[in-house]
């Protein structure tokens, strides 16, 4: 472990400003990063001119928002994951076969992470891709990866949610979440339905290694419209649990 003198502040509270923009936040004023970053507004502000300045950042005279350039500090690191190398091919596959969505994605924290992505259509008014983010609680894939936890585990997490309602469907009483979380566990895999955007369903199961420990999850994210509940688990479980079998023996 690094001592605190061997530390660089700097780019520390540099790297909280960066985790401060996402798909929800594309453009932030200082005061909107600083309170996300949970930074003061002066140290915000040097760092946000320096990512301008370095053209890492827009700035309108307002708002920031991240350049491409940006992208550079993830694609790189993603790129040497062997996860997203694995994964990549077959869910290309399952997509073409299914004629649906397909991704994968890590936890990190109260958030997923998605390291892989098959798009046969924009199913979310964001745009999903490798290195996005949404919250761990109100996703199938999150509440399966939150399942595989141990029931501390699982608390601490949610205790440090932000549990908002994103729409009328989203469930954020704690003691419901945490039963949520254990019938999805039991069960197997995970059911969404309109918690995270309306008019959008999925299911995720989990990603096994060849110890049987989940290290990944992947989903499928349709149109409400495209099928009910019982039609989503009938019509597209077994092809994600033919995948999670087929890579079960190459991960580790």
């Amino acid at each position: 472990m690094a001592s605190e003198r061997d530390l660089m502040g700097g780019l520390a509270k540099g790297l909280k400003v960066i985790e401060a923009f996402s798909a929800e936040h594309p453009r932030l004023s200082i005061s909107q990063a600083a309170e996300i970053a949970m930074l003061d507004r002066a140290t915000t502000r040097r760092c946000l001119l320096t990512l301008a300045e370095l053209g890492y950042a827009a700035y309108d005279g307002k708002f920031f928002t991240v350049t491409p350039k940006v992208l550079r500090l993830g694609t790189g690191c993603l790129a040497t994951m062997p996860l997203p190398r694995i994964v990549q091919p077959l869910l290309d596959q399952l997509s073409e076969r299914i004629g649906q969505s397909t991704s994968v994605s890590i936890l990190d924290e109260t958030e997923i992470v998605y390291v892989g992505r098959a798009a046969q259509r924009r199913v979310m008014s964001i745009a999903l891709m490798p290195g996005s983010r949404l919250p761990a609680y109100c996703t199938s894939m999150g509440r399966v990866l939150l399942g595989a936890l141990d029931i501390s585990g699982r608390q601490s997490i949610l205790e440090r949610s932000h549990l908002e309602a994103r729409t009328e469907r989203t469930l954020i009483d704690m003691v419901a979440l945490l039963a949520e979380l254990e019938i999805t566990r039991s069960r197997g895999y995970a059911l969404i339905d309109q918690e995270v955007e309306v008019g959008l369903r999925s299911i995720a199961v989990p990603l096994l290694n060849m110890r049987g420990q989940t290290v990944a999850a992947l989903n499928v994210g349709l149109p409400a419209t495209a099928a009910s509940m019982d039609v989503l688990v009938e019509r597209y479980l077994p092809p994600l649990l033919g995948v999670q079998a087929e890579l079960r023996g190459m991960l580790v």
